[in-house]
């Protein structure tokens, strides 16, 4: 059962459940306990009230058997007793006649008066006669052998031991219902530092590599509290060496690659006085520094932004008209701007030159990687501008829609012989700016048609 509960429940619902158990069973004991201690006490104390009231009317009942002209009618309906008790009285001499105010021989149990009959002493007895709860108690008195008894109900204990029992059961529940909530409480107050170090690490997980935990003074969550935040000084140490190493290596690869593009540039200059094989090696080594060149600038805006050091400058912008900049600059003016009627401004508030590439690295990736991009739209609602890009592609795998913003990953597509030449930079960058302007980006299907959809949503500008 234990097993079953660690599957299906969650830890604070276990531990509210662990306290509603506890307690359950510890005001079950109690219960329990007081019920047996009460009910033992109350049924001790009535039976040595009637034992005592008992003997005085025994002792009574044997001086008046005494007199020959004795009535014992008048005699036990004049004996006081306890609450609840009556007499009754059987006179061998006289047929074994039976004397009783209010009961009958048949009242009595059978071996209560085979005991009182044959044996010495007073004897007493509990029983249950038609439901109701009874203790009787009998002796023989005097020399003529009077068996003298006495009848005492106990409904009225049993009326109030059931009562006590309610009282209790309720008590039980009232109890765990408490210990329920006590648990709720006490789950929530010590998962809080847990929520704590997971918020912290979702910060952490977002970029916000200095998000750091206060110490609760606590002695058992500080070394705790301790040990997290260490691993996130060293985590933050090693991703900014990390990136401080890829900037500079980017940055020392630009002088080289600077003369290596002038230098190609001059010999492309005189293409013409080449042979043709020397041409051709030519236009293969003008494309690789190109991209070589591309892939450096696109090292060194990852660097900036893992080390914190980007120099945005945001400005109202309006997207129809960075679509339109884009498009001409990429090749792609044939391909219209599909503007929604849900949008109303297209101002968005960003940086001019990030969304610009953002835009181009898309358009681009669609053209290596899908047969190029077949529809933008542009649509989005009161607080959010949101575009997508359709391409022609076969489209992208689930399990991969999220690894291709991944720095390097270049999917199935990509891996693909004489398609593109990309290093998997694109789409992160892609990523990265959206996440500075505070957006998102994913990857679905077309319903229309295969391919892949590329969706960016902003934030609109509040400068309306």
């Amino acid at each position: 059962m234990l097993s079953f509960l660690r599957l299906g429940l969650g830890l604070r619902a276990r531990i509210a459940f662990a306290f509603g158990l506890g307690g359950l069973i510890v005001s079950a004991l109690l219960s329990l306990t007081a019920y047996s201690v009460t009910r033992t006490t109350s049924l001790d104390q009535r039976a040595e009230a009637v034992e005592r009231q008992f003997f005085n009317n025994a002792s009574f009942v044997r001086t008046a058997s005494l007199t020959e002209d004795a009535s014992f009618g008048d005699i036990l309906d004049n004996l006081p007793q306890v609450a609840g008790g009556s007499p009754i009285a059987r006179i061998p001499d006289n047929e074994n006649l039976w004397v009783a105010p209010r009961l009958a021989s048949e009242d009595l149990p059978p071996e209560l008066i085979e005991q009182v009959a044959t044996g010495e002493g007073a004897y007493s007895m509990r029983y249950s006669r038609n439901g109701n709860h009874s203790l009787a108690i009998g002796i023989r008195v005097g020399e003529t052998a009077v068996s003298y008894f006495e009848i005492v109900t106990l409904s009225e204990i049993e009326s109030n031991l059931s009562s006590l029992r309610t009282t209790l059961a309720a008590a039980s529940i009232g109890a765990t219902v408490i210990a329920v909530l006590l648990g709720v409480w006490a789950s929530s107050r010590a998962l809080r530092p847990l929520a704590t170090v997971s918020e912290a690490a979702l910060s952490i997980a977002a970029g916000d590599l200095d998000t750091r935990i206060d110490e609760r003074g606590d002695p058992d969550l500080d070394a705790f509290v301790g040990s997290f935040n260490d691993m996130a000084s060293a985590l933050e140490t090693r991703i900014e060496r990390d990136a401080r190493f890829a900037s500079d290596v980017s940055h020392e690869l630009r002088s080289p690659l600077m003369t290596l593009r002038a230098s190609v540039d001059v010999l492309d200059a005189r293409k013409d006085e080449l042979s043709e094989r020397s041409g051709a090696a030519l236009s293969l080594l003008s494309e690789d520094v190109t991209r070589f060149q591309r892939l450096v600038e696109d090292l060194l805006e990852i660097s900036r932004s893992d080390a914190g050091s980007i120099d945005a400058s945001f400005d109202s912008i309006d997207i129809v008209e960075l679509l339109r900049h884009v498009r001409a600059a990429t090749g792609h003016v044939d391909i219209d701007v599909q503007v929604m009627k849900s949008l109303n401004s297209p101002v968005i508030l960003g940086d001019k030159r990030r969304l610009f590439q953002v835009v181009s690295n898309l358009l681009e990736n669609a053209d290596k990687y899908a047969d190029g991009p077949v529809r933008i739209m542009l649509g989005g609602s009161e607080d959010h501008i949101r575009l997508t890009i359709d391409d022609a592609g076969p489209g992208i795998p689930k399990d991969e829609r999220r690894l291709v913003f991944d720095r390097f990953a270049r999917g199935v597509a990509a891996r693909r012989r004489g398609t593109g030449g990309g290093a998997g930079l694109g789409l992160a960058l892609v990523a990265e700016h959206v996440r500075l302007h505070h957006g998102r980006v994913w990857v679905e299907e077309v319903p229309e048609h295969q391919g892949a959809r590329f969706v960016v949503e902003l934030p609109r500008s509040r400068e309306q």
